[in-house]
């Protein structure tokens, strides 16, 4: 029976549960689902409850029946008899089973010991805590131990979990608190009940009645250090043998010893910081259902929109998000090893996850994972802070990508659009890119990126990358070192100078922090087939409950171009074209109409029948088939144009005026003068404070934010009408048309150029918000 106890075997614990059934042990299908039960801290319980009934029909009065069925064999050879058989009884079974299964409570309190952090303590790894010394609690008692201080410790932590405020120092008092209970357990239950009586028995007997394991290996018998040595086993195996405790001894001790560590480490303010942070709480699966994590505060705006679409069914690229809880708490992750160790691993636990659910390697050349990694604050800032796209990249990867796909322009492209992503984390401007690639057109005769060889994409990638080192920036080819740099990048970018003062204009707290969404890349640029592009699902220029497709897409290229307004983009319907008067026959309707209609579909998904607000859709598609398309992220529209707005009152010849035609985005008809800089804005307010004044831009990056609100209008060469500029301009109240394709804008020299006509500076120029026409001069406005 000691040796069923001492040495543990499931299979055998089956199959003595099966023996048992026969035997009227009380409820024995509760300790079957007890032992299958999945969650192990509810197995623990249900198996310790089995215990106390086990225990109170061993110490019952009744007398139970007797079961026997045993008979003799004398061997022949050493004539030794032996007993076979089977015996029965209530209570001896019940001791049996209660050893079995007092072994199995001991394997899985080290279990479920295991499955604690320890290395990092906070806040919410004493709720864990507090739930484990409970059951040990429990454990202790139907051991027949019952200990006061414990009780009292334990109480004095389940209040400490209600107070505010409460320090780490505390804690420790409360857990060194805990350390001496059980030093008074094993001294009331062990030594002061055997010390005397086993000093009294080892100066009685022989040394050699003494079993060879108490006695030490070589060397003569000192019999002071053997009185020791026998005692110090002896203790050690009664602790071993009881319920928990030995357990109990080593979890309290990891306890202290990390409570220490943490208290003389760090600062007090680091320390009530540390207190707050729940690492459980600083990660969630997109894909998963079941997460802890859900709210718009954790996840942000564009999380909590990909978990819900995920959970519909929409067909959300796979990846995690990293929550507030880490931009709130990213202080003691940056700055205390064990709280960086703990966050990295959940980090490359959840590449894990991605590599096994997308049947790619992170950092592997044969079969690549590429990463975005994006910024999402509960309260949508667009384009306000930084996004870093293709990570997990180096020139090995670009190679091995290069070959897999057999599409050497493709790999160089991605590797470019990194390395500028990555320069730009760092500081370096998108018109230091933009003028490599300018040049390289301008030398090669190459108008457009997409028709450069593979090999003239990688010559301006790596020109980037040389740009960049020459910088004095450091490029991480190290995937993992990337990744990680990216996400703090972007926590980063949360207080950068654009952000900072796009919240003040706005007037968002500086407080709400941002989550980072890490996702696996898809790919709008893989071919001319594939392509990217942004829908509302009802018309932004006048009011109406009709769901109407209206937004920007374009082909070859990554989502990034079309909300960075970087390309010309084309309209999504034949309806939108003919009344923005595009100068293309290219629609997303016409020429890809499964995109258009799968687009259709989910928008009617989301507002007809589950009664979401208007949206405003992001979307990728690697080919024209529905298969190949992926919805990147969702929110609530932000352009919704009044009824009533301002029009030209023209006099005389309109063509003799008229510049240009683009995307009017919001507002009405607008005449003022044309302006470059803040500087310029800021004389022009002192000269002719009446006067409106209009910015003007090839397209337009978060850092011209303080323009744009000083401005009253914005007239952009590139971009659509779902653009960050466009948003952003119409957010703050701004008439702004984008994406004048006639117009060439020179921003250092301040003058623009249509169709080779110039304005300069400080001229007059009129633009319509409404209809996206662009005049020269000033034009009379009137109310419509």
């Amino acid at each position: 029976m000691l040796n069923q106890k001492y040495s543990l075997d499931f299979l055998e614990l089956d199959s003595y549960l099966s023996q048992l059934k026969t035997g009227a042990l009380p409820d024995l299908n509760r300790l079957e689902e007890g032992l299958a039960e999945p969650d192990l801290k509810k197995r623990l319980f249900m198996i310790l409850d089995y215990l106390e009934k086990l225990k109170s029909v061993i110490l019952s009065d009744k007398l139970y029946e007797i079961r026997e069925d045993i008979y003799k064999k004398r061997h022949i050879t050493i004539d030794i008899p032996s007993m076979y058989g089977s015996y029965h009884e209530m209570k001896f079974d019940c001791l049996g089973l209660t050893l079995r299964l007092e072994s199995l409570v001991n394997v899985l309190l080290e279990e479920l010991i295991r499955d604690i952090d320890l290395n990092l303590i906070t806040k919410a790894t004493f709720y864990q805590v507090y739930s484990l010394l409970r059951l040990f609690d429990k454990a202790l008692k139907l051991d027949g131990i019952l200990s006061f201080e414990y009780e009292r410790q334990l109480e004095f932590l389940a209040h400490s979990l209600e107070v505010k405020g409460f320090t780490q120092t505390q804690y420790l008092d409360i857990f060194k608190g805990f350390a001496q209970a059980v030093k008074n357990i094993i001294n009331d239950y062990f030594n002061n009940v055997h010390g005397q009586n086993l000093t009294r028995i080892l100066s009685q007997i022989p040394v050699d009645r003494i079993l060879p394991k108490f006695l030490p290996q070589d060397g003569p018998v000192d019999l002071e250090k053997l009185h020791h040595r026998v005692s110090e086993i002896f203790f050690r195996d009664r602790i071993a043998l009881s319920l928990g405790l030995q357990q109990l001894d080593l979890f309290l001790s990891r306890i202290l010893s990390t409570l220490f560590q943490q208290s003389y480490k760090l600062p007090k303010d680091q320390l009530r910081l540390l207190l707050l942070y729940d690492p459980q709480n600083a990660m969630t699966s997109i894909d998963s259902s079941s997460s802890r994590v859900t709210g718009i505060i954790h996840l942000g705006n564009k999380g909590l929109n990909m978990v819900r679409l995920k959970s519909y069914g929409y067909p959300v690229p796979p990846g995690f998000i990293i929550t507030t809880e880490v931009f709130r708490c990213r202080e003691i992750i940056d700055s205390y090893p064990p709280a960086e160790k703990n966050f990295r691993e959940q980090i490359a636990l959840n590449i894990s996850r991605l590599e096994e659910f997308t049947g790619k390697k992170f950092g592997d050349a044969q079969n690549p994972l590429l990463l975005s990694v994006r910024s999402g604050s509960s309260i949508s800032q667009p384009g306000m802070m930084d996004t870093l796209l293709d990570v997990g990249n180096n020139e090995k990867i670009t190679e091995g990508i290069a070959r897999r796909t057999a599409n050497a322009w493709f790999a160089w492209d991605n590797y470019r659009r990194f390395l500028q992503c990555y320069g730009m984390a760092y500081g370096l401007k998108r018109d230091d890119f933009d003028a490599i690639i300018a040049d390289f057109k301008q030398r090669l005769g190459i108008p457009f990126k997409r028709e450069f060889s593979g090999e003239q994409m990688r010559s301006i990638a790596l020109t980037y990358k040389k740009m960049i080192r020459d910088s004095g920036i450091e490029i991480v080819d190290t995937p993992y070192e990337q990744l990680y740099l990216a996400v703090k990048s972007v926590l980063d970018s949360w207080e950068s100078p654009r952000a900072q003062t796009y919240r003040k204009i706005i007037g968002i707290s500086d407080d709400w922090g941002t989550a980072v969404t890490v996702q696996a890349m898809v790919y709008g640029n893989r071919s001319l087939k594939s392509g990217t592009g942004v829908v509302f699902t009802h018309n932004p220029r006048w009011s109406g409950d009709t769901l109407k497709l209206w937004g920007d897409f374009t082909i070859g290229n990554q989502g990034e171009d079309v909300v960075a307004g970087l390309v010309n983009t084309m309209p999504v319907s034949i309806f939108q074209q003919e009344i923005e008067m595009r100068e293309t026959d290219v629609t997303l309707e016409t020429h890809f109409p499964e995109i258009y209609k799968t687009l259709k579909n989910w928008a009617h998904g989301l507002i007809d029948e589950r009664g979401w607000s208007p949206q405003e859709i992001e979307f990728t598609f690697e080919s024209p088939l529905v298969e190949d398309m992926y919805l990147l992220q969702t929110r609530d529209m932000a352009i919704r144009e009044k009824k009533k707005v301002l029009t030209f009152d023209f006099e005389g010849d309109v063509q003799g005026i008229y510049l240009g035609h683009g995307v009017g985005v919001s507002g009405g008809a607008m005449s003022g003068r044309l302006v470059f800089t803040l500087q310029e804005i800021e004389e022009w307010r002192i000269m002719e404070p009446r006067t409106s004044l209009i910015l003007a831009r090839n397209d337009t990056v978060p850092d011209d934010i303080r323009e744009i609100h000083a401005a009253d209008g914005l007239l952009t060469a590139r971009g659509g009408l779902t653009s960050h500029a466009a948003v952003v301009a119409h957010r703050l109240g701004k008439t702004c048309v984008v994406g004048c394709v006639n117009l060439d804008c020179n921003e250092n020299e301040k003058y623009c150029l249509f169709n080779q006509l110039r304005i300069n500076s400080g001229d007059y120029i009129s633009i319509d918000g409404q209809e996206g026409s662009v005049y020269q001069g000033l034009i009379k406005v009137e109310e419509t």
